[in-house]
């Protein structure tokens, strides 16, 4: 009885040392730059008040979906307001990320079932998001009705967007399904691991550290751009532009971007040792 009330009740520095080890914050892709940023350094304090109730790592995670499911609906609200609520739900669903692994490690209950919640829950995240960007193009939704032929493009680049999301993220997975299929290790979380093979594949991605707009399909940049591209039409409309000038022009842009980004990430794992 005397060890389970101190696992209820560390101290922070007991928590912090098992928690957050740092293996856990020094891994390349793991980590997303809000959390190394920021995030790490406070979401130990709502760890602290998790692991003093019931829920389970894996009910953290369930909040973390939840949370992730907020910014897309928060998108279908037309304005400024909605894109805010947007950025203010990926800010909460990357702190809630932090501390479904936390309280994870810290009760020892890490396993496969969290990870397949955590790959669920930013899936489904950022595919519903990048459809929502596509929505939020056509305004009302009686606008819709009023101009068919006009706005069906934004849904059709909209439901384009969220299919190139899942399959730019599916691509990591893919490698982890074809190393185990042929009975290879887990592939370490490491520069060396990912490191290309020098050529013109390597030249190229060294030129792309300079744009990197192949980071840009997480929910935190998504939303970040929903909120700058409401921004530009509220600046741009009074101006003479067209209605929604920004929202629009964001999902034509981010299409053929993230086709591109497809292309070169395809290009980064064959030219690397992670199938081999």
């Amino acid at each position: 009885m005397a060890a389970e009330r101190a696992s209820q009740h560390p101290t922070l520095a007991e928590l912090r040392a098992k928690a957050q080890p740092i293996e856990v914050r020094s891994r390349k892709n793991a980590e997303h730059w809000t959390a190394q940023l920021y995030l790490r350094h406070i979401s130990i304090y709502f760890t602290m008040l998790l692991v003093r109730t019931r829920i389970t790592a894996n009910g953290v995670t369930g909040l973390m979906i939840l949370a992730g499911w907020c910014i897309a609906a928060s998108l279908l609200i037309p304005g400024i307001w909605g894109a805010i609520l947007a950025v203010f739900f990926s800010q909460v669903q990357m702190y809630i990320d932090c501390c479904d692994g936390e309280v994870a490690r810290w009760r020892e209950t890490s396993g496969a079932k969290g990870v397949f919640l955590d790959k669920v829950g930013h899936y489904t995240t950022e595919a519903l998001v990048a459809g929502a960007l596509g929505i939020r193009a056509i305004g009302e939704w009686h606008n819709l009705a009023a101009q068919p032929a006009k706005l069906y493009p934004y849904l059709l680049a909209g439901a384009v967007f969220a299919s190139l999301v899942l399959l730019n993220k599916a691509l990591n997975d893919m490698v982890h399904v074809s190393r185990a299929f042929n009975g290879l290790g887990k592939l370490a979380d490491s520069q060396e691991a990912t490191a290309l093979v020098p050529g013109t594949v390597a030249k190229l991605k060294r030129m792309a550290r300079f744009v990197p707009f192949h980071r840009i399909y997480h929910s935190v940049e998504m939303s970040l751009m929903a909120l700058l591209a409401s921004v530009v039409s509220a600046i741009a409309v009074p101006l003479g532009a067209g209605p929604l000038f920004g929202e629009r022009w964001l999902v034509l842009i981010l299409v053929p971007l993230c086709l591109l980004a497809i292309i070169g990430h395809f290009l980064a794992i064959m030219s690397s040792r992670r199938l081999s």
